[in-house]
């Protein structure tokens, strides 16, 4: 979520565009994102070039030597945000155009990839040399300010912003899940060199790129001393689906420019029977559209055979019990209605999770985590795929905090469950003893039956409740009484004064 300075500075540049003759949100946003892919680019080189140095390990630019463009062959330096940004605007534009945008499209050598799939039909639109020099400068400004701010993910922060101009644009709503959101429930999975990890719903690959980066931070020297852990990294660990284009161009790109050379990006519905993963991944995140009903008949059967429903936040929870491998795990966003509606297709993906599988978390949200482009309550459910059972005792939580104001306005405060809800998930063992009062509490599996699989935590949190003591109504009565002489007495001097 951004807000204040730098709000406006993105909205400067929003209305750079505009005064350019683009005004297409979708267009705006895929422009933007080639720039602050290209200027991230050189930045992301020189940080592994530097780690590379650090780890004794080499490293070849993508910038060094002599770069093959077309019929020409020029200084692979030209190419870098660093170095053509000082040229004069009408040189700028004409390396943007003719050099480095020809260069982003082909930088992967693989076809195939998900890169190059999506980078193959991408379009320079900016008209003028002025407008690209003013949208550079303007763009170093953002980097800058976010730089000051110590803020990690210049990307994930603008995007949110952006992907809420082509919501307020008419079209089809799409809202970011918030990074530290995102980061709390990677931190509760704790994914491992050996994972292979998918979000069928992947948008931006917010998630993918979240638990890429933890893995460095916590993993680093166990994936990248090992060649095939290196390579697992690289290629095959991380895995996204999504049907919308602009959506996957930039999550690609989002990919590769934190160092996941060639993740799995593809077009697919994750719901139809285009999708045929089955047993697939070790660990699933994500935070699937609740977009309301479908069309049955695009749905995939084996799934419907699970729960028959049009609502896509069950039909994901039967898809993601059908990808993961037995033993996977997966943390997932919910609207609360999954956790206690009452239809028929409610009560079975609930019973199929918590019978046939291992249900180990139920963590229930405040409904402000997604202001201001939605006001839903929502839940994280964390459960293991087993086929044949495990559930004894879940966890519930209630998230009352999250470090931010729960308005529309989502501005930095000190309170937040955060910390204490990845420690206490990691010693679940000393949970077992708290009362229901508290914030985190075990429920029985048995229980959970008894109440027809309803894991809405206010069906199992008791309130306690603080006897108050009043005054008798004679003392009531006598204060009021007093309180009316008093008002006389004041009306009658202000009617005096009134009189003077």
């Amino acid at each position: 979520m951004i807000t204040g300075e730098l709000k406006n500075k993105i909205d400067g540049i929003w209305d750079i565009f505009a005064a350019g003759g683009l005004t297409n949100p979708l267009e705006v946003i895929e422009q933007i994102t080639y720039l602050m892919f290209i200027r991230d680019l050189d930045d992301s080189d020189n940080k592994r070039e530097k780690e590379c140095a650090m780890l004794g390990l080499p490293y070849q630019s993508i910038f060094s030597d002599e770069v093959t463009i077309g019929a020409q062959t020029i200084a692979g330096k030209q190419l870098k945000w660093s170095v053509f940004r000082d040229f004069p605007a009408g040189r700028m534009f004409t390396v943007m155009q003719e050099w480095v945008f020809p260069f982003i499209k082909n930088l992967h050598d693989d076809k195939n990839s998900a890169y190059s799939k999506y980078m193959g039909d991408a379009i320079f639109k900016l008209p003028t040399p002025l407008i690209l020099s003013k949208i550079v400068d303007a763009l170093d400004d953002v980097y800058t300010y976010m730089n000051e701010a110590q803020s990690a993910d210049v990307r994930g922060d603008v995007y949110e912003y952006l992907l809420n101009k082509i919501s307020s644009s008419g079209r089809i709503g799409q809202f970011r899940t918030p990074r530290h959101i995102i980061r709390m429930m990677v931190e509760l999975l704790n994914p491992t060199a050996e994972d292979t990890i998918c979000d069928p719903a992947c948008g931006t690959s917010g998630f993918l790129v979240t638990a890429a980066e933890y893995l460095k931070e916590v993993r680093k020297e166990e994936i990248f001393f090992d060649k095939n852990k290196k390579a697992h990294f690289m290629n095959s660990m991380f895995t996204g689906f999504d049907m919308d284009r602009t959506m996957l161009r930039i999550g690609a790109m989002n990919m590769m420019t934190h160092g996941i050379e060639n993740p799995v990006i593809e077009y697919r519905d994750s719901l139809s029977d285009q999708n045929p993963d089955r047993e697939m991944y070790s660990m699933i995140l994500a935070n699937p559209p609740f977009k309301g009903s479908l069309d049955a008949d695009a749905v995939s059967t084996d799934l419907l055979r699970v729960c028959k429903t049009k609502k896509t936040e069950l039909l994901f929870l039967a898809l993601f019990l059908r990808m993961l491998k037995v033993g996977g795990r997966c943390a997932c966003i919910v609207p609360d209605g999954v956790l206690f509606g009452s239809s028929k297709a409610h009560k079975d993906i609930r019973k199929k999770i918590v019978e046939d599988n291992r249900l180990e978390a139920v963590i229930s949200m405040p409904s402000g985590v997604f202001k201001p482009y939605a006001g839903v309550s929502t839940a994280i459910l964390i459960f293991t795929k087993t086929g044949h059972g495990g559930t004894d005792q879940v966890w519930f939580y209630d998230m009352t905090a999250d470090g931010f104001s729960l308005d529309d306005k989502r501005t930095p405060v000190d309170e937040t469950d955060i910390p204490d809800i990845i420690e206490r998930f990691k010693h679940l063992d000393q949970e077992k003893d708290r009362k229901r009062t508290e914030k985190s509490f075990m429920v029985s599996k048995e229980e959970i039956q008894g109440n027809d699989y309803d894991l809405s935590i206010n069906k199992y949190k008791e309130v306690e409740y603080q006897k108050v003591e009043y005054p008798p109504t004679s003392e009531i009565m006598a204060n009021i009484r007093e309180l009316e002489n008093q008002i006389g007495k004041e009306m009658d001097e202000l009617e005096k004064l009134l009189k003077l």
